[in-house]
């Protein structure tokens, strides 16, 4: 063996590749390469929870409901971005993923900025839908881009890395736009938080390389030799494949309870415990970031070891999670003391998220290289669309119609936006609240019902991931 060789294979032992011009790169290129995934994921989520926690506030002063801040939260974000990310996922499998990402950062980046000009529903919505469109080209390349630069045992490690932007974005949304809203304005949080964003997507074009693909898996691929498999061929391997067919099942349901529970956390803190909005930031911050670490941490690390025993331990380990975590938030959902509810809220968050990790690793492993961005997106899909979509789409409804059954008279007509018009008499001011309070702890309480499905779902998974692992394995020459 040469020394090359030998060089290369206790690299492979480390999830990294030596630099062999664009197609392999080195232990320093894979170091960028994932700073810079963490940094596009992290103004990913700031993004998105700058709006959970103004929402409140946005929803004041506009004077929305419950149904319209959950289809702000949920719809006009989700659509778009779900119904793009095939396209975008097939675009990854043909051409450079490095300069999607750049793009689709720089996009979303700038309908953050447009957020901050908008007075009315409309305006948000396109805003918002505008987010939704740029994200939707981050996670399918950068998962494919993952799969091309570390070996299979490395991946769902990896990626929990680059997702730890999740929790820290989490919290620099949540905690600058608290601030910049208690001094200044919500409409400036939004400035704030989307010019970094451009920023980065300007790093990410200039300094990550594109890996060549299946280079991690020990063959290379030729455009000549080996044309991209076309999404009908996608198709037949998706329904053959019953582990998949379940993953994305039950990653789908675990995203409409989660996303359900995070985008409405502000709100309920603010209602129930009554905070101001850089009291509720603050606190959905840190309880979001901590169990959001905590269960990406488990969720990828301890199953990648687990691996070692049983191969099926990612989905045995999501189950289980997705089994305990209904009990433990509904006991945060009901307790009357803060403390108390932050502490269950974040055992609750980290047994919920410890799915997450091992889903983007399944389906990887579970598929050839040059499906992975497809796979990635097919997830992404059904999980945007069932869980961002419509799980707080959900939330809102319930919320107002629990309301106006707990209020004496027209909630709505009464109480614009959740609150009593300046001016009104105590009574009245105690009677909106209530209700309001009361409207969005009982719609989460009832969601936690779907994490059932999600768990059972990555039980049956479970079932079929040895014999469908097998037929994933790619031959080597």
């Amino acid at each position: 063996m040469t020394s090359k060789e030998e060089k290369e294979g206790a690299a492979s032992q480390l999830g990294v590749g030596l630099d062999q011009g664009e197609g392999a790169p080195s232990n320093q290129g894979n170091r960028r390469f994932v700073f810079l995934m963490f940094l596009v994921c992290l103004f990913d989520f700031a993004d998105r929870s700058v709006f959970a926690v103004l929402a409140q506030t946005i929803k004041v002063e506009l004077e929305l409901s419950d149904l319209q801040i959950g289809l702000l939260q949920g719809l006009a974000f989700a659509l778009l971005y779900s119904t793009l990310g095939l396209p975008v996922a097939r675009l990854a499998e043909r051409y450079s993923r490095r300069k999607i990402i750049a793009i689709c950062t720089f996009f979303w980046s700038c309908a953050t900025i447009w957020c901050g000009v908008a007075h009315n529903f409309a305006q948000l919505a396109i805003g918002r839908a505008g987010v939704g469109v740029g994200e939707a080209g981050f996670l399918p390349a950068a998962n494919s881009m993952v799969g091309d630069k570390f070996p299979r045992n490395r991946r769902a490690s990896m990626m929990s890395l680059i997702m730890l932007g999740t929790p820290i974005g989490i919290l620099t949304g949540a905690l600058v736009g608290g601030y910049i809203a208690s001094i200044a304005g919500w409409r400036e949080a939004f400035f704030v938080l989307g010019v970094p964003g451009a920023i980065t997507a300007g790093l990410v074009w200039l300094f990550v390389g594109e890996p060549e693909r299946g280079k991690a898996d020990g063959v290379s691929f030729s455009n000549r030799e080996a044309p991209v498999p076309n999404f009908a061929s996608f198709l037949r391997v998706l329904v053959t494949n019953k582990a998949l067919l379940f993953i994305i099942l039950g990653g789908a349901c675990a995203g409409f309870g989660m996303t359900s529970i995070s985008q409405f956390l502000a709100v309920f803190l603010s209602r129930v415990h009554d905070l101001d909005v850089r009291d509720a930031a603050k606190y959905y911050g840190f309880v979001s970031a901590a169990f959001l670490t905590l269960g990406l941490l488990i969720g990828s690390h301890v199953t990648d070891w687990l691996t070692k025993f049983d191969a099926r331990w990612p989905a045995w380990g999501a189950s289980i999670g997705l089994a305990v975590a209904p009990f433990l938030l509904w006991a945060a959902l009901g307790a009357t003391d803060l403390r108390a509810a932050i502490i269950l809220l974040v055992a609750g968050g980290t047994s919920m998220l410890i799915f997450y990790a091992p889903t983007s690793g399944m389906i990887q492993n579970l598929l050839e290289p040059r499906m992975r961005a497809t796979g990635i997106a097919c997830f992404t899909l059904c999980y945007t669309l069932v869980g961002s979509g419509l799980g707080p789409v959900f939330v809102g409804f319930l919320s107002d119609q629990i309301a106006g059954s707990h209020y004496q008279g027209d909630f709505l007509s009464a109480c614009p936006g959740g609150v009593a018009p300046v001016g009104s008499g105590a009574d009245l001011f105690s009677a909106c609240t209530e209700a309001s309070s009361w409207g969005v702890k009982k719609a989460l309480q009832y969601v936690l019902l779907v994490f059932f499905i999600s768990s059972a779902s990555y039980a049956m998974a479970s079932r079929y991931m040895r014999a469908n692992l097998q037929k994933s394995q790619i031959p080597r020459e």
